[in-house]
C-alpha cells in the first residue's frame, strides 16, 4: 500500500488542532510560511492542505488577511439513548436529513441476525444523508423489519425523523443495544455524497435499536465524515 500524501496527514493536523480547541471558529491559522516551516514542507504543499480544510467548509481564506477557522468539527454522542436531532442541537448547530432512498427487499445475512428474522423476511430501507447546517456530516442506511413496521417509510417521508416515524408505527421509545465502529477510506460514492476527497478518513459504525421490550426495529450503518465529526460516548 503506497503512503498518504503528505498534504493529507498536515489537513488531518490541523484538523485535529481545530476539533481540540487549538483553534477556534474565528481565529486565523498560522501563515502558510509558518506551516511550511513547522512541517518541513513547501509552501505548495501546505495550500493544498488548506485547499482541502476549506472544501470541508472547516476554513475560509480572506484575501490579504489570512485563512480562518470557519466551523469545529460536530461532536455526536454514541449512546443508550442518543437522538440526531436533539444531539445537533446540542452542539449549537442545525440538524437536517435528506433521504436518498426508500426501498423495501429482502433481508440480508447481517440484517437478518440483527433484526431476528427469518432467511427471506422483508425490510424496509432508508437511504440518507445527516446534515449540521446544511454541510453532510453522514451517510446512512437504516434498516427496518417490513413485517413489524409496515408503514415506517410513508412515515419517515412524512417526518423525516426516525424517532417519530417510529412513534407513528407504534415505538413509542427504543435504544441502542450494540454499537460497532471501525475507520475506513472513502470510496468514490461516499465521497461524492459526503463532498470529501477520495480516501479521506470516515468512521464506519453499525448499530442495533431495540424497543423497551428488547424487540430489535432499526439496523444502522453510517459512514461519518471524519474531517467533520467528533464522534462522543454518552452513557445515558
Amino acid at each position: 500500500m503506497g503512503k498518504s500524501p503528505v498534504w493529507k496527514s498536515i489537513a488531518l493536523g490541523l484538523t485535529t488542532d481545530i476539533a481540540e480547541g487549538r483553534y477556534n471558529t474565528g481565529d486565523r491559522l498560522p501563515t502558510e510560511a509558518q506551516l511550511a516551516a513547522k512541517y518541513g514542507v513547501n509552501r505548495h504543499t501546505v495550500r493544498r492542505a488548506l485547499s482541502d480544510l476549506s472544501d470541508q467548509g472547516l476554513v475560509r481564506s480572506r484575501r490579504g488577511a489570512g485563512v480562518f477557522v470557519t466551523a469545529r468539527p460536530t461532536d455526536y454522542p454514541i449512546g443508550k439513548r442518543v437522538r440526531y436531532h436533539k444531539s445537533i442541537s446540542a452542539s449549537g448547530k442545525i440538524p437536517g436529513k435528506k433521504i436518498l432512498t426508500l426501498t423495501t427487499r429482502t433481508a440480508d445475512v447481517a440484517e437478518a441476525e440483527a433484526l431476528e428474522l427469518s432467511e427471506g423476511e422483508a425490510v424496509h430501507v432508508y437511504d440518507g444523508l445527516s446534515l449540521a447546517d446544511g454541510q453532510p456530516i453522514g451517510l446512512f442506511q437504516s434498516v427496518f423489519p417490513a413485517g413489524r413496521l409496515p408503514g415506517i417509510l410513508a412515515a419517515l417521508v412524512e417526518t423525516r425523523s426516525v424517532t417519530k416515524a417510529l412513534q407513528q408505527c407504534g415505538v413509542e421509545d427504543y435504544v441502542r443495544v450494540s454499537t460497532r465502529l471501525t475507520a475506513r477510506a472513502a470510496t468514490p460514492t461516499q465521497a461524492l455524497h459526503l463532498q470529501l476527497s477520495e480516501g479521506a478518513p470516515v468512521l464506519y459504525s453499525v448499530g442495533v435499536n431495540a424497543d423497551t421490550n428488547g424487540i430489535p426495529v432499526e439496523f444502522g450503518r453510517t459512514y461519518f465524515a471524519g474531517e467533520r465529526v467528533t464522534l462522543t460516548m454518552d452513557n445515558e
